[in-house]
């Protein structure tokens, strides 16, 4: 993957800009997009102008309705796997851990799945639509690990050649005749369907997080959102619940986003490269 490069000629408006909005607030509520993990290898779902790239992903009901969509998913992410278990975080992730220990971020929701937060050592983190660590059977609730899953699917099918081009959240493109002939893995406990902790496309939020969240965009000064189109509304009424409240929203976004008109504030710059810059500047002026 090319790594992304800044508009120099704006960078330090731009920082500018975006140390003042922080500045200016004592609790920030910031919710992260895909765009925040692009620079870690892991694709993003949106073209910078908002609109869909790639095959139309899995439903939530599709999934629970048909074997071929369970099939199908569970054969692209057996192959997309490997990709996020070895992710890492980059300097997106790093500088907002520095922040929230800072103090300029008192809460921060992501809508990645990939735990790239965590993993750059925030304990404290709101899974908007859940995490790929754990699957849950849909039958008796037993949880099991993602990665012990993998080793399950791979024995169940050490007869196929799997290869594919890689997708957002875990995902990989590959060819039906091959999808057709992938085996799942069901419970070990009671044998029932396995799924994802992940809210698929069609899927709810859960409405106690979504209330938590509301609540913490009521008693903060600030919305700040990363690397998010909000095309999807799960995001995006956050944004209307801020103007709602008088709360004002900062984008941090290379394109286009569904709340460019509501903001006070789009920067238009990669998170991993304005971020430690914008990190190195509010230790300093602490110092």
């Amino acid at each position: 993957m090319t790594p992304r490069t800044a508009d120099h000629q704006d960078l330090k408006t731009d920082l500018n800009r975006l140390t003042a909005f922080l500045s200016a607030s004592d609790r920030v509520v910031c919710l992260t997009g895909a765009g925040c993990s692009l620079a870690s290898g892991i694709p993003t779902y949106r073209r910078e102008n908002g609109d869909w790239q790639g095959r139309n992903p899995i439903t939530h009901q599709d999934f629970l309705d048909t074997f071929e969509t369970r099939q199908r998913y569970w054969a692209r992410s057996f192959m997309g796997w490997p990709l996020m278990s070895t992710a890492r975080p980059n300097p997106a992730h790093r500088a907002l851990k520095e922040l929230v220990a800072l103090g300029k971020i008192e809460t921060l929701i992501t809508q990645n799945v990939d735990s790239l937060h965590e993993q750059a050592g925030l304990t404290a983190v709101e899974h908007l639509h859940g995490d790929l660590r754990q699957v849950t059977c849909l039958v008796c609730g037993a949880s099991e690990p993602r990665t012990q899953l993998q080793v399950r699917l791979a024995k169940l099918n050490t007869h196929l050649n799997l290869d594919g081009e890689i997708q957002p959240d875990g995902d990989a493109e590959i060819p039906l005749e091959v999808i057709q002939q992938f085996k799942i893995a069901h419970c070990l406990l009671c044998g029932g369907t396995l799924k994802p902790n992940v809210v698929f496309f069609g899927g709810k939020v859960d409405p106690t997080l979504v209330q938590s969240i509301y609540h913490a965009i009521e008693q903060a000064d600030a919305l700040w959102v990363i690397g998010s189109s909000l095309k999807l509304f799960s995001g995006y009424r956050f944004c209307r619940h801020a103007v709602a409240f008088g709360k004002p929203i900062a984008l941090l976004n290379p394109g286009w986003t569904r709340a460019d008109p509501i903001a006070d504030l789009k920067i238009i710059q990669p998170a991993e490269i304005i971020l430690p810059k914008l990190l190195s500047r509010l230790t300093n002026s602490a110092q």
